[in-house]
């Protein structure tokens, strides 16, 4: 006979209950974890990965390279994926095609005060040295940064949070650096019919003249690729970039000043065309006057050119008669 009594069983139920609840709850977030510790990269990404657990740290644990095999993270550890080709951030004014929505175009004043507008694009990679990406992760990838939308990305976000980052921590660097460049070269040294509307009487004189646009805007480029990598090294800390190389691609004039050189040159194009108008006319005078000396001289080949010009069909011609008559053929 058992000596259990029914509220001594109940407990015993109520009991056993709650501790399988409590291991059903334990394991399934640890069958998560350890599902969830297996990671993997395609071709043009590489990972982070930092440890995540309840009771580890938040390091870097290790960087796993890129088109991985599939890869054990630990227990709840975090991933941050980070471009691995190359990249590039392209300054526009094609609407849709720059790293910025809309019309972008960085505006710098040239050394004698014209903001120009220019136009390129930086080519650039992430360093995948394996302690390098640990240190651009702890300065870099620990914090958000905000979007032209206004919204706030981690870099490791997708595209999204990787354009805010170049956006608020790249884009100063080079409007910066193109900013020095331009500022040592005059507005007619990059685009030449800039001396059509400045206060340079022997270029309006002349007209439009060639200032060698092409091999300054060579050396501003090359300027900017020398100056760039040193000043990104110099604002981010340290080599996160590699083969870093800018194209400028267009220098333009604000629209106002783009304006006042279309009309110079309508207005050129107007002096040309009637200065061809006055050579015309006094080529044919100076050729009626010829004409007219050899007349002079040789009276016959006057005659001789009066009858030539006479119409077809002209029978009778009486030089020097009032009353001469002409009759035509029937």
């Amino acid at each position: 006979m058992s000596t259990r009594t029914p509220a001594r069983s109940g407990s015993f139920r109520k009991l056993l209950i709650l501790a399988v609840l409590a291991l059903i709850v334990a394991a399934v977030p640890t069958a998560f974890g350890a599902f969830g510790g297996f990671e993997r990269t395609t071709g043009g990404e590489v990972a982070v990965v930092r440890n995540g657990g309840p009771l580890d740290d938040n390091r870097v644990r290790q960087v796993i390279d890129p088109g991985s095999s599939v890869t054990w993270t630990g227990w709840w550890s975090q991933v941050h994926r980070y471009p691995a080709q190359q990249r590039y951030y392209t300054i526009t004014s094609d609407s849709g095609h720059g790293e910025r929505t809309g019309v972008d175009v960085v505006v710098v004043p040239s050394s004698d005060g014209v903001n120009m507008g220019i136009e390129g694009t930086l080519y650039f990679g992430l360093n995948l040295d394996h302690d390098t990406l640990g240190a651009f992760d702890d300065k870099f990838g620990t914090r958000k940064f905000r979007s032209i939308d206004g919204r706030t990305y981690y870099p490791w976000d997708g595209d999204e949070g990787w354009s805010a980052f170049l956006d608020q921590i790249i884009r100063p660097v080079i409007d910066n650096d193109l900013r020095a460049q331009i500022n040592s070269f005059r507005c007619a040294e990059l685009v030449s019919s800039c001396s059509l509307v400045q206060n340079n009487s022997s270029a309006q004189q002349a007209g439009l003249q060639p200032q060698g646009n092409n091999a300054n805007i060579a050396k501003i480029q090359d300027a900017v690729n020398t100056s760039l990598a040193e000043d990104l090294k110099s604002t981010l800390g340290a080599d996160f970039l590699t083969d870093i190389h800018f194209n400028l691609s267009k220098v333009t004039l604000p629209k106002q000043v783009q304006e006042a050189v279309d009309q110079a040159q309508a207005a050129f194009a107007k002096v040309t065309e009637a200065q061809a108008r006055v050579a015309q006319a006094r080529a044919e005078a100076e050729a009626n006057k010829a004409r007219q000396d050899g007349y002079d001289k040789c009276p016959t080949c006057a005659e001789i050119e009066k009858l030539k010009a006479l119409p077809q069909g002209i029978t009778v011609y009486a030089p020097g008669n009032g009353g001469g008559i002409a009759i035509p053929t029937r």
